[in-house]
């Protein structure tokens, strides 16, 4: 009886599965990893697999990397391509034919269509080459910053994204919270290169505590414009479920980050090294600045200090 009932059960999961491969749109099919979604799930729980397991104890009786070089390359290179996927999203609609409001998916073969369409593999493309933030944490033994917040949103982000541009690649209003998602990432990831271009570039790094803001910003600007949906008198939006699931998913991280907010900025959870630094520094004379981890949102040891005259990372050593 079990065994008929397990054997049900996978008949009606393939079905679907079939169901929603007949769905995939066409125009998308010849893309990289959009063939069937096997592939890009074993990539990301490899991904997991690797980077909570494999890599830290790779690293454990290994001195971290230094990775100054590669990092800029990889943030300015993210920032450049960034840019690009946002000029794209507002050449395929959003600078031009979009009314911003219920925005319909296009079916058609149109120039602009496709380009949509394009952009739309483009940013879902971005995602994977984002893994390598948490590879970078990985080598350089950045351990504390590899949060359930971080693997989440690296891990579901693509997977998630897979789904909706098999079945609504052309754009309409389901595509605004990803062009917003680039914008954010253009501001990051530049935040993120000047981190990691060393201390004659840290007085620039002021605005770090507005990072988490312009985080929950887009998450309040992707959850009011996909709520438009539910107040319109019609709209015919093709998939209505991501119209559902986009709404979850910018309240479900706004909270998220609303935690982080609170924790690190007004109870000052995630900061307790940096006022235990300054102290000391100030009790020794030494002079500090602020030090930035690249490619994560917190700061591990607060400040970079001068020691004896050399630049001295992490804790404050006594004079």
């Amino acid at each position: 009886m079990a065994i008929e009932m397990l054997r049900e059960v996978a008949d009606n999961i393939m079905k679907f599965y079939d169901y929603l491969l007949r769905r995939t749109d066409p125009r998308v099919r010849d893309y990289p990893l959009m063939q069937s979604p096997i592939l890009m799930t074993a990539i990301l729980l490899g991904y997991i697999f690797v980077m909570l397991y494999v890599g830290p104890r790779y690293m454990a009786n290994r001195k971290p990397f230094q990775l100054k070089e590669a990092m800029i390359v990889y943030n300015f290179s993210m920032v450049a391509f960034n840019a690009y996927i946002v000029y794209e999203f507002m050449m395929s609609g959003w600078g031009t034919t979009y009314t911003w409001r219920c925005d319909l998916c296009d079916p058609s073969s149109s120039p602009e269509a496709l380009r949509m369409v394009r952009v739309a593999w483009l940013f879902y493309f971005s995602k994977y080459i984002e893994l390598m933030d948490t590879m970078f944490f990985v080598l350089r033994k950045k351990h504390s910053q590899i949060t359930f917040l971080h693997i989440f949103h690296h891990s579901f982000m693509p997977w998630s994204w897979w789904w909706g541009i098999t079945l609504t690649p052309a754009g309409g209003m389901g595509s605004f919270h990803a062009m917003v998602n680039a914008v954010v990432h253009v501001i990051m990831y530049f935040y993120y290169g000047l981190a990691a271009a060393g201390p004659r570039f840290q007085k620039y790094l002021w605005w770090k505590k507005y990072m988490t803001a312009i985080q929950l910003i887009q998450f309040v600007l992707v959850s009011v414009h996909i709520s438009q949906y539910y107040f319109m008198e019609k709209c015919d939006y093709q998939v209505p479920i991501f119209i559902h699931l986009i709404w979850i998913y910018g309240t479900f991280f706004f909270i998220l980050f609303s935690n982080f907010w609170v924790k690190a900025y007004v109870q000052g959870q995630r900061l307790p090294r940096q006022v235990e630094d300054q102290g000391k520094a100030k009790q020794n004379g030494a002079a500090g600045q602020h030090t930035v981890v690249a490619n994560g949102k917190h700061v591990e040891n607060g400040f970079a200090h001068h020691v004896n005259g050399n630049p001295h990372y992490g804790k404050v050593k006594e004079v």
